[in-house]
Order: structure tokens, then C-alpha cells, then sequence
């Protein structure tokens, strides 16, 4: 496991027991977020870097019972701290590093990805593999439930010109991945971009 796995897993174990009291009125920026991915009864989605499983719940409502939904993440105590909150019922959890998923290529409809793009090691070839794992024509959504100005202002942080998630960079990043970006919102109450697989 490399420096940047042991990092992040040492950040996340951490904070993984008091994650959800932290945040605890996300869930409509969640849902609202998944809505814009447009699933369908019968889909099959993936939340990588699912953390404590908060997304899961939207995710089985807009798949149905017939969907799939898995939540993949690197930590095992925030994959604990999502079967202590009962998500595992929405979706099957999977301890697994987004940089190597134990998927079929294009075997997904969609990824959901809240907050992981500022924990990818090498975001180009971490988004090329998620690209991988799902259809031509599939979507995929980075979303962070607060904007990147009210995040660093909450880190005591300025936002930096290379901030990854912002749209020149994020744009071509994605292109470079295997997607094509088609919206871009970074407000003070949430950030999401949305992006489709290219052929």
C-alpha cells in the first residue's frame, strides 16, 4: 500500500466513528445531487469512496429494488460506520481502492463520488479506472456537499489556482480520463460536476 493509501486511511479512520454527527444535515444535498445523475429503475451504480455510506440511501431510491448499488472505500472503519448506520441494506459494501476496482469494464451505469477527487493519488489515471468500470454513455458525478470557496474558508484554507476541482482544470482532466464534462456547479452550498463516458 502506498504513502498516499496509508494517509488516507489514517485521515478517515480517524474522524470515521463521528463522521455523520459532523455532517449531519447533508442528506438533501445528497439526494439532490444523485437526482441530477438521472438513474433509472434497474441501474447499477457505484459510490466510490462511499466513506460512511451516505449516499446509499438516494442511490437505492433511484434504482429500485431491482438496481444495484455498491459503495466501494479504501477505509475499514468508515465501511463499519456504515453498517453501524444500517446503510449496508441500501447497497453491498466493498473494501477496495477506487484505483483498482474488483469490477467487469462497463459494468456500471453510473459512479457517485462525493469529496473523493481531493484524495486520489493520481487523479488522471484513479478517473481513467472509473471510466473503465462503466458503459459508453455512462455518468459519472463528483459532488462535495459545500462549494470549494465555503470549504477552504471552513479549512482556513484560500482557494489555490491548481485546485483540481476547479473547471479549467477539472474540464481537461476529465477529457484526458475518458469523460466529457457536460455541467459544472461550484456554489456555496454544494459543488457538482457532472461528466459522461465517452465511446
Amino acid at each position: 500500500m502506498s504513502d498516499d493509501h496509508t494517509h488516507v486511511q489514517e485521515f478517515f479512520t480517524a474522524r470515521a466513528a463521528a463522521w455523520d454527527s459532523r455532517f449531519p444535515d447533508d442528506a438533501p444535498a445528497f439526494a439532490a445531487a444523485v437526482a441530477e445523475l438521472g438513474l433509472r429503475e434497474g441501474d447499477r451504480v457505484l459510490d466510490a469512496g462511499c466513506g460512511t455510506g451516505r449516499a446509499l440511501p438516494s442511490l437505492r431510491a433511484a434504482v429500485g429494488p431491482s438496481g444495484v448499488v455498491l459503495g466501494a472505500d479504501l477505509t475499514p472503519a468508515m465501511l463499519e460506520a456504515a453498517v453501524r448506520a444500517g446503510r449496508d441494506s441500501d447497497g453491498r459494501l466493498l473494501l477496495a481502492d477506487v484505483a483498482a476496482l474488483p469490477l467487469r469494464p462497463e459494468s456500471l451505469d453510473a459512479v457517485f463520488a462525493a469529496g473523493l477527487i481531493a484524495h486520489l493519488p493520481d487523479p488522471a489515471k484513479n478517473l481513467r479506472e472509473l471510466a473503465r468500470v462503466v458503459r459508453p454513455g455512462g455518468m459519472l458525478a463528483l459532488f462535495h456537499p459545500i462549494g470549494r470557496a465555503a470549504l477552504a474558508a471552513r479549512q482556513g484554507r484560500q482557494i489555490t489556482p491548481d485546485d483540481l476541482r476547479a473547471e479549467p482544470n477539472l474540464r481537461p482532466l476529465l477529457a484526458g480520463s475518458g469523460w466529457r464534462m457536460t455541467s459544472y456547479v461550484d456554489e456555496d452550498d454544494r459543488f457538482l460536476a457532472l461528466a459522461v463516458r465517452k465511446s
